[in-house]
């Protein structure tokens, strides 16, 4: 495994490319065709996101469940690593490839929110992830303990809700409740 890249900022490549590159330990992703470089996420960060995969993982075992980093690629400019994500047994358009990566829209993504990366997750992530048909998204704000829950609906997301600690809530994706206190514990 490489422990570093070279990358020049700014740098455009296709997800062919992106997906040759070696194998890394740095959190990237090729978002509109440039490569997109955070650094490592914060302990709460890292606690709401297993937090998250537990959730799903718990509330709906049929299908797989990843967390990041696993790369997910939508086309040819696109190749994102979201946090969480869960592809339901059903769902034919979210493939795995030779062990290397998914392909296609998961039924569910959860992002968490960080410094570096708030303005993607709510913008160039939502208007991505909201095109190729991801039926539910979570947007998870650490700081500030609310979860917003998106659906797809007429191939546009409506915002179901916003959700703190001490709510719940029925995912349609999940055809089950979720308390939301469990995603914010520590």
């Amino acid at each position: 495994m490489v422990d570093h890249i070279q990358i020049a900022p700014r740098t455009r490549m296709t997800s062919a490319e992106f997906l040759a590159l070696p194998e890394s330990n740095l959190p990237m992703e090729l978002l509109n065709g440039e490569i997109i470089m955070v650094p490592a996420p914060s302990i709460s960060h890292q606690l709401v996101t297993g937090n998250a995969f537990l959730i799903l993982h718990t509330l709906k075992p049929d299908g797989v469940v990843m967390f990041a980093p696993t790369d997910v690629y939508f086309d040819d400019e696109n190749t994102v690593q979201p946090d969480v994500l869960w592809c339901s047994a059903q769902n034919t358009h979210c493939i795995r490839v030779e062990d290397h990566y998914w392909q296609g829209a998961p039924d569910l993504i959860v992002e968490v929110l960080s410094p570096g990366t708030g303005r993607q997750d709510k913008n160039a992530k939502f208007n991505l992830y909201q095109k190729y048909g991801v039926r539910e998204y979570w947007i998870a704000d650490p700081v500030h303990k609310v979860l917003e829950v998106w659906q797809l609906q007429d191939g546009r997301y409506t915002r179901q809700g916003a959700y703190g600690p001490e709510d719940t809530f029925e995912s349609a994706v999940l055809g089950k409740s979720v308390d939301v206190s469990k995603i914010f514990t520590a």
